[in-house]
């Protein structure tokens, strides 16, 4: 699966706190990653965790892109999650993070492997995940019972 394939964001704001910003008056960079955080936790929670299904992953890689820098005039950040790939046992989501007036600040590229918390090793994604991952239509559906795994 590619981007073309799953149009549908995820779409949530963190608050941006004053330990944000730098001498110079924009925000650190190291705290971009952690807002990217913030918001997959709470993808997670909306997608996942809302539904009552558990799906444990580990951060394996992450690519980020500074475009701009946010300064103090922001009190929160916008943040749109779009999973762009899903493989075998991992995804990956690109973030882009958004200052008060709409403009893409950083581009974050995470790779997310699932994980058995039993053998704490990667195993593969579920197709109810996939679906859940894309945001299928049908996945209410799938957690009836009424479409196949």
């Amino acid at each position: 699966m590619n981007a073309d394939q799953n149009s549908a964001l995820h779409v949530t704001t963190v608050p941006v706190r004053w330990s944000d910003f730098d001498r110079y008056g924009h925000i650190m960079n190291a705290n971009y990653v952690e807002v990217a955080q913030e918001a997959r936790l709470q993808f997670a929670e909306d997608e996942f965790t809302a539904r009552g299904h558990d799906f444990a992953v580990f951060v394996r890689h992450l690519d980020v892109d500074y475009l701009r820098p946010v300064l103090p005039d922001t009190t929160e950040l916008l943040i749109e999650t779009q999973v762009v790939e899903i493989g075998n046992t991992s995804f990956t989501t690109r973030q882009e993070i958004k200052d008060r007036q709409g403009r893409v600040a950083c581009v974050v590229e995470c790779v997310q492997v699932a994980i058995d918390m039993t053998t704490e090793r990667p195993r593969s994604i579920t197709q109810k995940e996939v679906k859940i991952l894309t945001r299928a239509e049908d996945v209410d559906q799938l957690e009836s019972g009424d479409v196949g795994k």
